[in-house]
């Protein structure tokens, strides 16, 4: 929908989120800036996972087409043992997440997906502003001054700008660092056709599965890429960084030695490694809002929730925020609306995107068990495979993965406009909707019972 009225737009941070945000306001008629620090667009890591949630808004913008070429879909999601690989828990993702949600479950190269969304916004008419660096910003103005002394005003200014956002801490008036998680990751990849000429690995390689083992205080996660021709690793394992790193190359042996007790088909993957790094994993916590009491600023993605990789979610989060917002903005009659625009966009993502940090950070423990009494307790409930809350496979949880999956972005905005002009008011903080559905829930996993984010 295009809206009645056009706004010159701010977007602030041209990572997967704010190239989301930028696609979705163009499409709804909006003048878009993107600034960026970098000297030019490009993504660095490894793999990255794109579940139907996020692949179902591509596929609104028209862009399903170009993403396939590019992205594998992985048959299923395997839950393993460190020591041995036994499977404990297998939930198949195909065909039955395209046919249940209407969208694939997706793994990309990282730099892939944002080359996507960079054409897009390109092709759209999207002005990138490279080598721009936010040195401050008048949130009630809107404008952002760069570190070059120019100051570029707007009717609105997105604050996109990632973990350590710059703008966050204005909107709240103090320091607001990311959070230390205990955790950090080795991101892998290798190829594909080394692992077909060793019988033990071949498996791995033939058809596109996600595994994930899982053992005392780590967990590894592996998947294929580009055409099933590398394979990505993501081994996440205790912070041993020290306290002013955030990125470090592994020495010697490092990986060796903590992975010596795991799968040997594990080890022989290491083994085909080289020059790993490792980077820390931090977090965000909730915050009072995300949107400046002026109605001309708000923030998205990792600026307001930050969260750990433990159900895949982060990117798409951040791609559902860009396209709620820039749905509610196709709804715009008249710029007095626009406070109202952002008051909505925060009601209908906030809860959602607490709930997804929180359930992130709730895989940390269920991932990581040292061996005793308490991972006996999970893998026996795992195998058992009597689905029911509190299962510690999420995603063969159906109520729980329906939530997670099924959850369509522009419905949420015609809903929310909906409820504006009938209502001419948001929801209360403790209302439920179908973006912020009840947070915890009791279940028993063994003798014990839990109470766990959904």
């Amino acid at each position: 929908m295009v809206s009645a009225v056009s706004l010159d737009i701010i977007i602030v941070g041209a990572g997967l989120g704010g190239l989301s945000a930028a696609i979705a306001a163009r499409l709804a008629g909006h003048n878009v800036r993107l600034v960026e620090q970098a000297h030019h667009l490009g993504e660095v890591g490894a793999g990255i996972q794109v579940p139907p949630n996020a692949s179902r808004i591509l596929g609104h913008w028209g862009l399903s087409d170009a993403f396939n070429r590019v992205s594998v879909s992985p048959h299923a999601l395997r839950l393993r043992r460190y020591s041995d690989g036994q499977i404990i828990s297998e939930q198949p993702f195909v065909p039955m997440v395209q046919d249940t949600y209407g969208a694939p479950y997706c793994n990309v190269h990282r730099a892939d997906y944002h080359n996507l969304l960079v054409d897009s916004c390109r092709s759209l008419g999207v002005t990138v502003l490279l080598d721009s660096h936010v040195q401050t910003a008048d949130l009630s103005a809107p404008s952002v001054t760069l570190f070059n002394g120019t100051t570029l005003t707007a009717d609105l200014i997105v604050g996109a700008d990632g973990l350590k956002s710059k703008l966050r801490a204005l909107l709240l008036n103090r320091p607001s660092p990311p959070y230390l998680t205990g955790d950090l990751a080795y991101r892998i990849l290798i190829s594909a056709s080394l692992m077909r000429k060793d019988p033990d690995l071949a498996e791995l390689a033939a058809t596109p599965m996600l595994n994930i083992w899982m053992g005392p205080r780590a967990h590894a996660v592996c998947y294929l890429l580009k055409g099933a021709q590398v394979y990505n690793i993501v081994l996440c394992c205790p912070d041993n960084l020290p306290e002013d790193v955030n990125i470090a190359p592994a020495a010697p042996g490092e990986l060796e030695s903590f992975f010596s007790s795991w799968d040997p088909r594990l080890q022989k993957l290491l083994a085909l490694s080289h020059d790993v790094s490792k980077w820390r994993l931090q977090n965000s916590r909730q915050l009072e809002t995300w949107v400046h009491h002026s109605g001309k600023f708000t923030l998205l993605g990792d600026s307001c929730h930050a969260t750990l990789p433990y159900l895949a979610q982060g990117a798409a989060m951040a791609v559902e925020d860009g396209a709620v917002l820039g749905g509610l903005l196709g709804k715009l009659q008249r710029k007095e609306q626009l406070g109202d625009i952002l008051k909505i966009y925060e009601s209908l993502r906030k809860a959602r995107t607490e709930r997804v940090v929180e359930g992130s950070t709730h895989q940390q423990d269920v991932f990581h068990l040292e061996d005793g009494e308490k991972q006996r307790e999970r893998d026996e409930v795992l195998l058992k495979d009597e689905v029911k809350p509190g299962f510690p496979n999420r995603w063969r949880d159906d109520e729980f993965r329906d939530w997670l999956f099924g959850y369509d972005a522009f419905e949420e905005v015609d809903k929310g406009w909906a409820r504006y002009n009938r209502e001419g008011r948001f929801w209360r903080k403790e209302e439920v909707t179908a973006g912020c559905a009840p947070t915890k829930r009791e279940g028993r996993v063994g003798s014990v019972k839990v109470v766990t984010p959904l």
